[in-house]
């Protein structure tokens, strides 16, 4: 009877001669389908799946294919899963290991879902014998696409490593920060982080137009500086031409501020400004600002001065392409 592999064997299987891993990808919406994309296009051997059929098939023209029951993943060597919520997860993993029989011997969880829920999924997932990397991301379809995506990853070294090859497919950087659920406090802080840096970026950009500024000069020079970022050159489209097509809605922001305040009480960690942001997301969501970017902080900020804005027209570049 054959055995398990190892996760040394993985490792092995992944980096040297002889068959490579197979990957299984649950979840092909904005963000799943351009990470299980890159998997393809590398050279992996993907079978994907999604709860809608349709928005998985066209990734057979990228070299994956695409399975029509949830099942067909349990006999893949790596699963990565990329859903939008706890429940999602839940849902997908118990489906995943319903029957007996061949399971994964890595799942890789990329989704933002709370400590307490990614626990429970390690703990799920080792009654199976299944080791679970949480793997969590900093990007969006469109970061992906400009190959600047990166993974904050936690659990077992040994998966950690035979991952990496994968991980490297689909993003340049994955970077290791230990065992259990530490990567899940990352991510939540980055998304705060976010949150926070976005709101105050409203601010100032609202205040320096309100002063007289053109927002695409100040905001020139704003990227120019020292306190520049990737990101805010990011967002300087949609905050010149007010071109708020989603990359990360109000109520997803809204979610992870909530997480990050949960884990604030657990820790006993004081966030006055990650609090202030919250309320304003919430205000957004109050008025109604939830099918387009979470930028619209932006216009919630205007709004709050007193001021229309109207989009300035001026090619601004941002950052990526």
């Amino acid at each position: 009877m054959p055995t398990k592999s190892s996760p040394r064997a993985a490792r092995s299987r992944a980096n040297g001669p002889g068959p490579k891993s197979t990957i299984g990808w649950i979840g092909t919406g904005r963000m799943g389908y351009e990470m299980a994309a890159h998997l393809a296009k590398g050279g992996a051997d993907v079978l994907a799946w999604n709860r809608t059929r349709a928005k998985a098939e066209p990734l057979e023209k990228r070299g994956a294919r695409v399975a029509s029951d949830l099942a067909e993943l349990a006999a893949r060597d790596i699963v990565f899963c990329m859903v939008s919520t706890w429940d999602d997860v839940k849902q997908v993993m118990s489906t995943l290991l319903k029957k007996p029989g061949k399971v994964p011997r890595i799942v890789i969880e990329c989704s933002s879902i709370s400590l307490e829920g990614s626990a429970e999924l390690r703990k799920m997932l080792a009654a199976r014998g299944i080791e679970y990397l949480a793997a969590p991301v900093s990007g969006n379809a469109k970061v992906i696409k400009a190959g600047k995506l990166s993974f904050v990853c936690s659990g077992p070294k040994d998966a950690f490593d035979a991952a990496l090859p994968y991980l490297r497919m689909i993003a340049p950087a994955a970077s290791y920060v230990g065992e259990g659920e530490l990567a899940r406090i990352v991510k939540i802080c980055h998304n705060v982080f976010l949150g926070v840096v976005t709101q105050s970026l409203a601010e100032i950009t609202i205040l320096a137009q309100k002063a007289g500024v053109p927002r695409h000069a100040f905001l020139e020079f704003m990227n120019g500086s020292v306190m520049g970022s990737t990101f805010s050159r990011y967002k300087t489209p949609a905050f010149v031409n007010l071109d708020m097509s989603v990359t990360f809605t109000p109520e997803l922001l809204r979610k992870d501020l909530d997480l990050g305040l949960d884990a604030a009480r657990r820790f006993e960690v004081p966030m006055p400004l990650a609090s202030i942001t919250r309320d304003a997301v919430q205000t957004m969501i109050g008025f109604g600002m939830v099918d387009k970017d979470f930028a619209q902080l932006l216009l919630l900020e205007a709004k709050a001065a007193g001021i229309d804005l109207a989009p300035e027209n001026v090619p601004v570049g941002d950052g990526l392409s």
